[in-house]
């Protein structure tokens, strides 16, 4: 009876599968007596039971060692800091001082870092014998805001950021004003309206032509209508751009807005969100002198560019739905223009004029 024949470690040499008898054959490592099978258990426990002592004492020995010790505040260093100075991080780890340095919970240590607002993301790292390191990448600032008689900044991600004037006078920040990005606001609402904002930006400078450098305030408290009040000479105008289409509007009010304060000298604000016509909203008071004078009133829909003369915004959007991007309703939703207006052309005015003070900077 031929024996069968196996190659378990692939060096090419055939060995038995099974004795005479038929037996398989256990491993080579496996002792076939009861005895060895004792002597193996035991001496694997023994091993097992030296490592493990091994460690322990290696443990307490690093434990005790003072080498390994935070000796004080000039152990934890810090790099990528340009707002932030390394004051500002040390209370993060005030009672890591004196402590072993393999105790030190480097992730909780991160996550508090990251909760500074100008932090952006850390990464803490022990550096032996006894030191901390701690890069961090800071956030940057895109606009300015607004709360009360409070000027600030915020970053891309709708994260408000707390600066001293001087400072802000210091860096040469030059941004609009943005309204609508308020603390007790949700993370997530306000990382959706700075999303708003940075397409309106890059949407003006698609073209090349920086046109966001003559932006002064962008209102986003409506995430669906970014108001932007655009410096003209004698007073500003509150233009509506709605949620899309930047670009495509601002041109439009660019190559009109002349024409339109020609015929309209109390002109105040621009509903641009209409594909076929404009809505054009008067200052307050000015509606009996604007009648009287052959002018429109408080509210006047203007074809626009290439629209039909005489067409209306409601008569347009009736006879074709789709005529409008964002569906305003004229009657309703901008039945009184003039109150925003004027409440744009004092408060906010103010905010863009404390801040110009503040950069030094002529003209925002």
């Amino acid at each position: 009876m031929p024996l069968e024949f196996d190659d378990p470690d692939g060096d090419g040499v055939l060995r038995p599968a099974a004795n005479r008898f038929g037996v398989p054959k256990p491993p080579w490592w496996r002792p076939a007596s009861t005895v060895g099978r004792v002597f193996l258990t035991a001496g694997a426990l023994v091993v097992l039971g030296g490592l493990t002592t091994a460690s322990l004492v290696l443990a307490r020995y690093l434990e005790r060692d003072a080498r390994f010790r935070i000796t004080g505040s000039s152990d934890i260093q810090a790099t990528g800091l340009s707002e932030l100075s390394r004051a500002d991080l040390l209370p993060v780890f005030g009672e890591d001082i004196g402590r072993n340095v393999f105790f030190v919970p480097l992730s909780e240590r991160r996550r508090a870092l990251e909760q500074i607002p100008w932090i952006e993301h850390a990464t803490v790292m022990r550096v032996l014998p006894g030191q901390i390191r701690v890069a961090v990448v800071e956030r940057q600032p895109v606009a300015f805001t607004q709360h009360g008689a409070q000027i600030g900044l915020v970053d891309a991600n709708g994260v408000l950021l707390a600066m001293a004037a001087k400072t802000m006078a210091e860096r040469h920040y030059s941004f609009p004003v943005v309204s609508g990005i308020d603390p007790g606001d949700s993370a997530e609402s306000r990382k959706a309206r700075m999303a708003v904002y940075l397409r309106l930006m890059a949407e003006l400078d698609a073209d090349g032509k920086h046109n966001s450098e003559q932006i002064s305030e962008i209102d986003l408290t409506d995430p669906e209508d970014a108001r932007v009040l655009m410096p003209e000479q004698g007073s500003d105008i509150l233009a509506h751009f709605g949620e899309d289409h930047f670009l495509e509007r601002y041109q439009r009010y660019k190559a009109h807005i002349a024409e339109w304060r020609q015929q309209y000298p109390h002109l105040k604000s621009v509903d641009l969100r209409y594909d076929n016509q404009v809505v054009l909203g008067m200052a307050s008071g000015t509606e009996k002198e604007a009648s009287a004078g052959g002018e429109a009133g408080a509210n006047s829909s203007i074809p626009a560019a290439g629209a039909a003369p005489g067409a209306s915004a409601q008569g347009d959007a009736a006879k074709n739905p789709a005529a409008k991007k964002n569906n305003p309703a004229p009657g309703k939703k901008h039945a009184a223009p003039k109150r925003t207006a004027r409440n744009t052309n004092t408060t906010s005015t103010r905010a863009a004029t404390s801040i110009r003070e503040s950069r030094g900077v002529e003209g925002g």
